[in-house]
């Protein structure tokens, strides 16, 4: 079987001054079709996610999902083990009474819903990550003091790397660099 060799380019990365610069770039690039596209600075911008199509809905779900096993493994935990592991029955109350199950059934939601956010967390944003390619980027050290990039990556559908980078550059960036692997 045959090894389709991967782009040595990851991308091409726009560099800009100011954070306004960088929301028109990112918009005017949705516009143009560009789908593949990110965005760094030093601090959030207001509409920046919107304007590069970003959509997080997995992790409120997994969280949910999270929480719920936690409830349901708090109330089979406790209905096991009073009620079937060890039936003791105190003057004659329940085995299963689920007023007293409430609290340990609510701190393995918590639990869990933790759990599941963090372990969420790192696989949705591809953690841990020790290198990745935008790090190869003239002068993006500067992305986390005050620069601003706007990445359109190679497997973009529309990526071409005249086209695109022309494209780049008539949006106004201060640089535009090509972003090797």
């Amino acid at each position: 079987m045959e090894r389709v060799a991967e782009s040595p380019i990851y991308g091409l990365v726009a560099e800009f001054s100011d954070p306004e610069s960088l929301l028109q770039a990112a918009e005017r690039t949705r516009e143009a079709g560009y789908r593949r596209i990110d965005a760094y600075s030093p601090f959030p911008v207001h509409g920046l996610a919107e304007a590069i199509g970003f959509k997080d809905n997995w992790l409120p779900w997994i969280i949910f999902l999270a929480g719920v096993t936690g409830t349901i493994a708090g109330f089979a935990l406790q209905i096991y083990a009073l009620a079937i592991d060890y039936p003791h029955n105190v003057g004659g109350r329940p085995l299963i009474s689920w007023p007293a199950f409430v609290p340990v059934s609510f701190e393995t939601t918590i639990l869990l819903a933790s759990f599941g956010a963090v372990i969420g967390m790192l696989g949705l944003n591809g953690l841990p990550r020790p290198h990745h390619p935008i790090f190869n980027t003239p002068r993006f050290e500067l992305a986390s003091q005050d620069r601003f990039f706007l990445c359109i990556e190679a497997t973009d559908p529309l990526f071409d790397i005249e086209r695109t980078e022309q494209f780049l550059e008539s949006l106004g960036p201060d640089a535009v660099s090509i972003v090797e692997r």
